[in-house]
C-alpha cells in the first residue's frame, strides 16, 4: 500500500508534467487519512496551494443536496416518491404531465428527462432559485419522464428549492445547518465574501498552444449553489468521505442520517450500463463495478476547477482530488485515480478495448447531436470516429467565457450489439458512452458526458 510520501512525490510528478497550476488530494484507507498538495493557486498572483485552500469541488455538491433531503425523507418531511409539486407547487413545465408527475427521487437519479443545462444567472438575492424555476417552463422535454439517465443540473436547482420550501430557510442556511455543521465542515462555504477571507484557488484553462490563464468569471452564479457551488479545502472532502462510508453520526456522536439510509442513498434506483455516469445511479451517487469493487462517486466541474470524488466503501476508501485548470486537470484527475487504485487497492482500472470498424459500418453514427448547451459533430477516421463539441455562444455568454478551441475527441466502438463507445485519447480518454436508436433501428441521438443527446435533421 502506498504512503503518503509516495502520494506526495505522485502528485507533485503528474501536476508538473501535465502542467496543473495546483491541486490537492486526499486519500481515506484504513482510518488513516493521506493527502498531498501541489503547485499555486493562480498564476496571476501565485500563493502556494496547503491544507487550508479552498477548491470549487463543483457537482459533488449534489450529494450535500440530496443528504439533506433524506434528513427530511428520515424525519417524515419530505417523500422521494412525491411529486415534486408537493413541495415547490408554482412548478410549471413546457410539458404539463411531466411537471404534475415529476418525483423528488427523479430529480435526484437525473431522470427527469427535460434539458439540464441550463445556466442562466438569476440574480445574487434569495429569490435566485425562484427565478431560476419560473425559467424552467422554458425548457425542452427530450426524453420521456424516467425513461433514461441524462445529466441534469436543472433538477438540482428545482431540488435545492423543494428544501427552501419545506424548511422555510435559503439553501446555503439549509445546507448549512443539515450538513455542514453537524459534520464539522466548518471550512465549506457558499459565497464569495466568506471565502475571500481565506486561500483560495482560482480557475484556469490550458490553451491549445500549451498557455496557461484565468479563467472568468470566478463562480456559476447563486442559481448553481444546488447543482455545486460550494467551496472547500481538502479535509473536508474527506470528513464527507468518512462520514458516507461510516454510520451516519455526527462529530459529537449524534446521528445525522441513519446507517440504512446512507446505504440507500448508495443502492441502485436506475441502471444505465455503458453511460460516462457509470453503471447506475444511486440518489445522486453515480455507482459502477471496478474488477469487483463497487465504487460510489461524484466529482464536478466548475469554471476552470476539475474535481473527483470517488469511495470504496467496502474497503474503507476514499480519494478526493481538487484541480484549479482544464483540461489538463481532468487528465491529472483520472490517472492520479487510476495510480490510487492500484497502490492502495491492488486494483488496475482498465478502458475496454474499441474495435476497427469500416466507412459502412461507422456511417449510421456519424452525424450532428445537439443538447440545450453544445453542439457535436461526428465525422468518421481511421476505423472509429472523431468528435468535435462546440458550446453554444448564448451558453458562454452566460458563464463569462469565450469561445474554447477544444480538440476533437477520437471515438472507438465497443464490441458487441449495445451501440457502445470509449474515449481513445485526450483528456478525456477512457470515458464511455453510447448512440440510441429508434424504433426503426436509426441512431436518434447519443449518451455524451453522462448527457443524451438528440441527432440533428
Amino acid at each position: 500500500m502506498a504512503t503518503e510520501a509516495e502520494l506526495q512525490v505522485q502528485v507533485s510528478a503528474l501536476a508538473d508534467e501535465l502542467e496543473v497550476p495546483g491541486v490537492g488530494v486526499g486519500v481515506v484507507i484504513g482510518g488513516e487519512d493521506h493527502t498531498a498538495f501541489h503547485g499555486v493557486t493562480s498564476v496571476e498572483d501565485p500563493l502556494t496551494v496547503d491544507e487550508k485552500t479552498f477548491f470549487q469541488n463543483g457537482s459533488t455538491g449534489k450529494t450535500y443536496t440530496a443528504t439533506a433531503i433524506m434528513r427530511l425523507v428520515e424525519r417524515g418531511d419530505m417523500a422521494l416518491d412525491a411529486p415534486v409539486r408537493t413541495y415547490v407547487p408554482e412548478l410549471e413545465l413546457k410539458n404539463e404531465q411531466v411537471a404534475r408527475d415529476v418525483t423528488l427521487l427523479q430529480l435526484l437519479n437525473h431522470t427527469a428527462g427535460w434539458d439540464g443545462d441550463l445556466f442562466e444567472n438569476t440574480g445574487e438575492g434569495d429569490d435566485a432559485l425562484d427565478r431560476y424555476v419560473a425559467r424552467m417552463a422554458t425548457i425542452e422535454q427530450v426524453t420521456p419522464l424516467g425513461s433514461t439517465v441524462s445529466y441534469n443540473n436543472a433538477s438540482l436547482a428545482l431540488a435545492g428549492k423543494a428544501l427552501e420550501h419545506v424548511t422555510g430557510t435559503i439553501y446555503e442556511d439549509v445546507i448549512r445547518e443539515l450538513v455542514f455543521e453537524p459534520l464539522g465542515m466548518d471550512r465549506s462555504y457558499y459565497f464569495a465574501k466568506e471565502i475571500m477571507t481565506y486561500r483560495f484557488a482560482q480557475g484556469h484553462k490550458q490553451n491549445a498552444d500549451g498557455t496557461i490563464e484565468v479563467t472568468r468569471p470566478w463562480e456559476l452564479g447563486r442559481y448553481g449553489n444546488p447543482m455545486g457551488g460550494a467551496v472547500s479545502p481538502v479535509a473536508d472532502q474527506l470528513a464527507w468521505a468518512r462520514f458516507h462510508m461510516g454510520d451516519g453520526t455526527a462529530k459529537d456522536g449524534t446521528t445525522v442520517l441513519s446507517g440504512p439510509m446512507l446505504e440507500r442513498m448508495q443502492q441502485p434506483t436506475v441502471e444505465c450500463p455503458g453511460n460516462a455516469l457509470g453503471d447506475a445511479v444511486g440518489i445522486s451517487w453515480m455507482l459502477r463495478d471496478v474488477d469487483g469493487l463497487s465504487v460510489v462517486a461524484h466529482g464536478g466541474d466548475t469554471m476552470g476547477q476539475h474535481s473527483i470524488f470517488e469511495m470504496v466503501p467496502e474497503r474503507g476508501f476514499a480519494i478526493t482530488s481538487l484541480t484549479n485548470c482544464g483540461p489538463n486537470g481532468s487528465e491529472f484527475n483520472e490517472r492520479i485515480l487510476r495510480w490510487a487504485f492500484e497502490r492502495y487497492l491492488g486494483v488496475e482500472v482498465r478502458d475496454p478495448e474499441p474495435v476497427k470498424l469500416g466507412p459502412d459500418d461507422l456511417a449510421p453514427y456519424a452525424g450532428r447531436y445537439e443538447t440545450i448547451a453544445s453542439i457535436l459533430d461526428l465525422t468518421i477516421d481511421d476505423g472509429g470516429l472523431v468528435m468535435e463539441a462546440t458550446i453554444r455562444p448564448e451558453v458562454l455568454e452566460q458563464l463569462g467565457e469565450e469561445e474554447q478551441d477544444d480538440p476533437p475527441y477520437p471515438i472507438g466502438m465497443l464490441p458487441g450489439n449495445g451501440d457502445g463507445y470509449v474515449v481513445t485519447d485526450g483528456p478525456a480518454k477512457g470515458m464511455r458512452g453510447y448512440f440510441v436508436r429508434d424504433q426503426g433501428g436509426r441512431i436518434s441521438g447519443m449518451h455524451v458526458g453522462g448527457r443524451f443527446a438528440t441527432r440533428a435533421g
